[in-house]
């Protein structure tokens, strides 16, 4: 083990949205008195917005920095070999106080050749949902491009999506090319790749306090659709005490629910790095030579040189990714 490494926690990134709320600050107690905090960018290393250390001996220092000085101990070997000095995911909180804008994300080819980005295959875990909040994946019938242009045009998009009503713990699968929105009332963590590449189709005719539309990018989207995909996005998984649960298991990241009730030792066997995020309750997270605390709303980087360690808790729900 390098003996500088350590359970490493960053600063928000907090972002204004115009359909933000304050879940953020009541829920997860992030630091902001603004209006519409939307977002929380956990860990970052998306260009200008790279998080920086907030605990330890490391403290001060960007992601950016922790990849130039730590490299495979940081990522894992395989990782390093593929992504080089690029952390591979980002993570996110988001509280929609509104609807979010209908909208998709283009593939790894599609983002190279048009954006020089990573596509944004996602996925989501609700936190928390106000009754009859929903959130919409995908469409409600089989879709053909002329027949999803055709609803476009005469702005009944909303007449073939598929709406679905959510409650704490429901987990969704977002691919590239799928159709998608967060719901107003919804405060959910997301798990993504590296990349800030969204196509928006449609904004419910919203104007911000200028009176001017958010710009759409139906001439970008229609290319990444991808109109054939199964309905299968609704994530069903264990929840099986003290063991990692698997949710989601993709090329671009695994994630597991891990509901602790008794310490566990953890032995890192992926030659990847671990994230622990903490949807319920809090933990304490050991290795040989440091201790993090870890509570509702934070979010826990363990580099890949940390080969084993130790979670206490006596009720804590937190989602464990690896890539």
């Amino acid at each position: 083990m390098n003996q500088d490494l350590y359970p490493i926690k960053f600063q928000p990134i907090l972002k204004e949205k115009i359909w933000g709320g304050q879940k953020l600050h009541t829920l997860l107690n992030k630091d902001s008195k603004l209006p519409n905090i939307g977002e929380s960018w956990e860990i970052s290393d998306v260009e200008n917005d790279t998080s920086v250390i907030l605990n330890g001996a490391l403290k001060g220092k960007s992601l950016k920095d922790l990849l130039e000085i730590f490299k495979a101990d940081l990522l894992g070997d395989k990782n390093y070999k593929i992504f080089g000095n690029k952390f591979p995911l980002l993570i996110k909180f988001i509280d929609a106080r509104e609807d979010l804008s209908i909208q998709l994300h283009p593939n790894d080819e599609l983002a190279a050749k048009r954006h020089n980005s990573f596509g944004k295959t996602e996925m989501w875990y609700v936190m928390q949902a106000d009754d009859d909040a929903n959130l919409i994946v995908g469409f409600n019938q089989k879709m053909t491009p002329e027949k999803y242009l055709k609803h476009l045009e005469d702005k009944t998009l909303t007449e073939i999506l598929n709406f679905d009503q959510v409650k704490t713990g429901d987990t969704y699968f977002i691919e590239v090319g799928r159709v998608h929105a967060i719901g107003a009332g919804v405060l959910l963590a997301e798990i993504q790749q590296t990349s800030d590449i969204t196509y928006r189709v449609y904004d419910w005719d919203r104007v911000d306090d200028k009176g001017n539309e958010r710009e759409l990018h139906n001439d970008l989207a229609i290319d990444a659709f991808n109109f054939e995909m199964e309905d299968d996005f609704r994530v069903a998984y264990e929840t099986d005490k003290n063991s990692s649960n698997e949710m989601v298991s993709c090329p671009y990241f695994t994630t597991s629910f891990l509901h602790i009730t008794e310490p566990i030792l953890k032995i890192n066997t992926k030659d990847s790095f671990f994230i622990y995020i903490c949807v319920e309750g809090e933990a304490m997270i050991e290795t040989e030579n440091a201790s993090e605390f870890i509570q509702k709303g934070e979010t826990i980087l363990i580099p890949a040189g940390i080969e084993t360690y130790k979670i206490t808790s006596a009720n804590a729900k937190l989602l464990e990714v690896y890539v």
